[in-house]
């Protein structure tokens, strides 16, 4: 193999600004190109479709990629070819993708010659640009294939490689792929833009005693080799690959739960009504069209709560509670299935329309599974309540009111996704939808609207002016949205204009705790408790880390008498420790490590690491533990908590 990093240049390959020729070759992505400005970044590369692409697929677009590629665990590289099929939409001499680490072999046409290409500049977190000359021009609707030789690099950002030592079982290694943002091009050559959708195969080569599983059908399994296919088109950021030593267990006619077998009667416990979920999802969406829904309980590192790769979900072993109370996380990934993974944001600027959408059908369909309808809207606004508090604390505490990153529509130039990555696109974008569905008439009306939408736009990329044209065109007889201050709810910074009307019926109780709490003539006792549920102690704990910190006397007294110093729902756990860090109780510092370092969900673990670094006499040993444990945790963490925690960035090495 060799690393043609410099060769092949192509003198003939200008970097200019060229204009985009108008004609019908366009009308492809004209949904997607709609009042989209081209920019220039620093990355060098222009895209009319986005800010963190290289790629022109307005040129030519991928529409299937077939993968081959061996695991190796000694050299901790993806190793073999990818196969890009191409649309192609205007005269071309080249075609542009995203790389980023890459070490390509080669390039072959589809006859097998070899074909020119150049690889640019690497730009930290952003990757390169691969490009490949073409040996002759192509015309307005023909088609391309090449097939592109490679392997990744030990640091590929998309991968998380394990040791033994890291799993449950403490004997075999381990691999796990997380692709969104923009990482999918640090384990494939790709268009790395949700602006892109194709279909795939992929042959995966692993050790014989290994199960590989990836965001597709999974086909047949011959000794070390394990084939897949996803007929539905998908973005990049889905593509997703797991390698493990597994068991399995049923949970329905379309669902698995996979896990080391050291979690997986837990895993099966704890997910039995996912099917469930996904009949209530169907009745407000509309079929479910990825066949097989399962989900994979990936080891502590994985960052998020979870990952919506079609036909496998990744869950975080966090969800593991004992109680089905973090039911509403899969919820969440389910309602994923439709809002992100049919309909999809066409760039992260737009990326509400993902999230927003989501949480706002995650708690319709959870409080569909309740019977009684006036507890289903008690229970649905208990928790918009909740998602309320986070929203606040975001935009107040960590971000600031005026941060453009608390906008709804963002602009990313010269911005890295992962470095906008907040609740604001989750709850802002929920509220927003929450307050239309209340202006339009409620849920009677809003539900037609949601299945129109997401059948108009199945299988499509868009933004927020699509989104707000077909809102507008539906509803074109009614007057009622005249109101809306979309310039403010859009496209100012800081908190929503309007918060609806919740049923605050749930939290009075807690309420009334509250002030009682701040009696300092109030017995603090178990009583005080004793009716809660699961998520009252979760709003109950939030609006405790939200006020003054309590004298540790008090702290240490809820904590016992309340029962939260040994819980392990890791939602009131993670509560818990900020109350304790922010009260400055030392006696809790080593729960509080020994948490940050025994699982990586970032929801939890930057919180903590900025509660830390504001306690000044802890903030070096803070520090400390973060660069000891660095190297275990997948890169969007390390790449976040070096920023929480002001340290200067440490970047992989260049190309």
């Amino acid at each position: 193999m060799h690393s043609c990093k410099n060769s092949f240049l192509v003198p003939s390959l200008g970097e200019g600004l060229k204009r985009i020729p108008s004609g019908s070759a366009l009308c492809l992505l004209l949904p997607v190109l709609i009042a989209q400005k081209i920019q220039v970044r620093a990355m060098g590369a222009l895209s009319p479709l986005d800010p963190a692409s290289y790629s022109r697929p307005e040129k030519a677009i991928i529409k299937h990629i077939s993968l081959a590629l061996t695991v190796d665990f000694e050299k901790q590289i993806l190793c073999g070819s990818a196969t890009l099929n191409f649309d192609v939409l205007q005269d071309i001499n080249d075609v542009i993708l995203d790389v980023s680490n890459l070490t390509i072999e080669s390039v072959e046409a589809e006859d097998g010659s070899q074909l020119q290409y150049k690889v640019g500049d690497h730009v930290p977190n952003f990757g390169s640009k691969l490009t490949v000359l073409l040996p002759k021009k192509l015309d307005s609707g023909e088609k391309l294939k090449i097939k592109i030789k490679y392997s990744t690099d030990p640091t590929a950002s998309a991968l998380q490689w394990l040791e033994a030592e890291q799993t449950s079982g403490k004997k075999h290694p381990y691999l796990f792929s997380q692709c969104q943002p923009i990482h999918a091009r640090s384990i494939l050559p790709c268009q790395d833009s949700p602006a892109v959708k194709f279909t795939y195969d992929a042959e995966i080569t692993a050790p014989e005693e290994f199960t590989v599983l990836m965001s597709a059908l999974r086909g047949e399994v011959k000794s070390n080799k394990t084939t897949f296919r996803q007929p539905m088109p998908l973005p990049s950021y889905l593509v997703a690959l797991a390698v493990g030593v597994l068991e399995s267990r049923q949970l329905g006619p379309r669902s698995l739960v996979w896990s080391e077998k050291e979690e997986i009667e837990r895993s099966a416990w704890e997910f039995a009504e996912t099917e469930k979920y996904l009949q209530a999802a169907e009745k407000l969406c509309g079929p479910y069209e990825w066949r097989q829904y399962d989900l994979l309980v990936l080891p502590p590192s994985f960052p998020y709560g979870g990952m919506e790769n079609p036909c496998l979900t990744f869950v975080t072993p966090t969800l593991l509670a004992g109680d089905r109370s973090q039911a509403e996380v899969i919820v969440h990934e389910i309602m994923h299935s439709w809002t992100g993974n049919l309909v999809t944001n066409r760039n992260f600027e737009h990326f509400w329309l993902n999230e927003g959408f989501t949480v706002f059908l995650e708690r319709k369909v959870a409080a569909s599974l309740i019977n009684d309808s006036s507890e289903a809207k008690k229970s649905r606004d208990f928790h918009s309540l909740l998602g309320l508090q986070e929203l606040n604390e975001a935009i107040n505490d960590n971000l600031g009111p005026t941060n453009p990153l608390t906008k709804l529509v963002l602009n990313l130039t010269n911005v890295h996704p992962d470095d906008s990555f907040s609740t604001v696109p989750y709850e802002k974008g929920s509220l927003f939808l929450r307050y239309l569905e209340d202006v339009l008439g409620g849920p009677p009306v809003f539900d037609g609207f949601i299945r129109s939408y997401l059948s108009n736009f199945s299988k499509q990329s868009i933004d927020t002016d699509q989104f707000k044209s077909y809102l507008l065109d539906y509803f074109k007889d009614t007057d009622k949205l005249n109101s809306v201050d979309w310039e403010t709810w859009l496209h100012k910074s800081g908190m929503p204009p309007i918060i609806p009307n919740y049923d605050t019926s749930m939290t009075k109780v807690i309420t009334a705790l509250l002030v009682k709490i701040a009696d300092p003539s109030h017995n603090i006792s178990h009583q005080d408790v004793a009716s809660f549920t699961p998520h009252q102690m979760i709003h109950l704990l939030q609006q405790l880390v939200d006020k003054e910190p309590l004298p540790i006397d008090k702290l240490q007294k809820i904590g016992q008498e309340y029962k939260v110093n040994e819980n392990t729902n890791t939602e009131i756990k993670y509560r818990w420790l900020r109350m304790c860090i922010r009260s400055k109780d030392s006696s809790k510092l080593k729960d509080v490590f020994d948490f940050v370092n025994g699982q990586g969900r970032m929801k939890y673990v930057r919180p903590i690491y900025r509660d830390l670094y504001a306690w000044q006499e802890v903030r070096n040993q803070a520090i400390d533990n973060f660069l000891k444990n660095e190297k275990y945790m997948m890169h969007v963490s390390a790449y976040t908590l070096r920023k929480d925690l002001h340290l200067a960035e440490k970047t992989k090495a260049t190309e």
